[in-house]
């Protein structure tokens, strides 16, 4: 069993950063990556970037490369994604995920991870 639990939200102005943190415990081996996905209300759950702990390689959605970063800490068996430049459109419950995935699976869709947390609000004013 693998828990996951995200902290780091809150409310920001536009153009304003938070950083997201999400700590991972339980049977590591049931995972490789983790991810972070994002659901406004209404809208479908959107992947953002995952980080693949066995490569070291991280995929990004386009419309947010170079405003997030995702970063881990082994030691702490933690991940964290960097939001800087923030929208008002960038509010949304961001989730973290974890999973194992071989290296043609898609990072970014939803049905391929088989832990959830429990999500983190994040809301941007302009």
């Amino acid at each position: 069993q693998v828990q996951l639990v995200e902290s780091g939200g809150g409310s920001v102005l536009a153009g304003g950063s938070l950083r997201l943190s999400c700590a991972a415990s339980g049977s590591t081996q049931s995972w490789n990556v983790i991810a972070w996905f994002r659901q406004a209300p209404g809208k479908q759950r959107e992947g953002l970037a995952a980080i693949d702990t066995s490569s070291f390689s991280s995929y990004y959605l386009d419309s947010v490369k170079g405003r997030f970063t995702i970063s881990r800490d082994d030691a702490k068996n933690t991940v964290y994604l960097q939001m800087n430049s923030l929208k008002p459109e960038d509010t949304a419950m961001y989730y973290c995920a974890a999973g194992r995935l071989g290296f043609l699976t898609s990072k970014l869709a939803a049905g391929n991870y088989n832990y959830w947390g429990q999500g983190t609000q994040v809301t941007v004013s302009s």
